[in-house]
């Protein structure tokens, strides 16, 4: 059986093969052009996903070496040197860097990818390659759609990194809602996604918590799985929305893009 971190690696590189073809045809004026990010233009989407490439396999050659925790200021100065750089080497240096970490992730072992433990920083305990490579597909995944979708209005997340990020999303929940948004409204919902297919229940309310499915819930919200991973990450607003999700209830999808801002 494929390992998670096979599986993820190898998302990984189709993800950045896809973004990387596409990001090497885009002009000058196509890089300052607006992002799916609300505050970022397309350069500045790739700077965040080629500096982060650069930490990211910072970390993982850290844990292959023993080498411990990094100097200390390390992140903010990939940051600085990535904030002063013009939209065209923003794209560049971000084909190098991620291109780079892709290949780091592919040349690790299979001992490796079983046992090498990485130190992400903001975790409070090392992680298995499997884990520290889907945290990296699912920043890399949902930038990808923010840098296309203000060409595309109908990118999606790649799909062959739905499925891997689809569960790893349900630990965010609790984090990532703001139940205030509903001003007082509660409820249960019913959520049934396709592709992959699941069913689970979701709880509004002063808290918002992922369940299994109710038996009688107050309503029933109907999508593809890829919309469902971008309603939760603030990114199905109505002209992103496609045909075929449905809801039914008291709560709206108005609602539920409230309590999921994005961030």
């Amino acid at each position: 059986m494929t390992s998670l971190a096979d599986q993820v690696i190898a998302a990984l590189r189709s993800g950045h093969d896809d973004l990387a073809a596409y990001a090497a045809a885009l002009t000058p004026d196509d890089l300052t052009a607006p992002s799916g990010a609300s505050e970022w233009n397309v350069s500045q989407v790739l700077s965040h996903l080629g500096s982060g490439a650069e930490i990211n396999q910072a970390a993982v050659e850290r844990a292959r070496t023993r080498a411990g925790s990094p100097p200390d200021g390390f992140n903010q100065g990939v940051w600085a040197r990535w904030d002063a750089m013009s939209p065209v080497t923003h794209r560049d240096a971000f084909l190098a860097a991620n291109g780079s970490l892709v290949e780091l992730y592919e040349s690790l072992t299979a001992d490796e990818r079983r046992d090498l433990r990485i130190d992400l920083g903001f975790l409070p305990a090392p992680v298995g390659v499997g884990e520290a490579g889907r945290m990296r597909l699912n920043e890399f995944s949902l930038h990808t759609w923010d840098a296309k979708v203000g060409a595309d209005p109908a990118a999606t997340v790649p799909a062959d990194a739905v499925p891997l990020l689809f569960e790893a999303m349900a630990g965010l929940i609790g984090w990532i809602a703001k139940p205030d948004a509903l001003g007082g409204k509660s409820g249960s919902l019913a959520i049934v996604t396709s592709d992959p297919a699941r069913e689970f229940g979701l709880e509004l309310g002063e808290k918002v918590a992922l369940t299994d499915r109710p038996a009688a819930a107050d309503g029933t919200l109907r999508l593809p799985a890829e919309s469902w991973l971008r309603l939760i990450t603030g990114r199905l607003s109505p002209e992103h929305t496609p045909a075929g999700v449905e809801i039914d209830g008291p709560l709206s999808l108005d609602d539920l893009r409230k309590v999921f801002p994005g961030f």
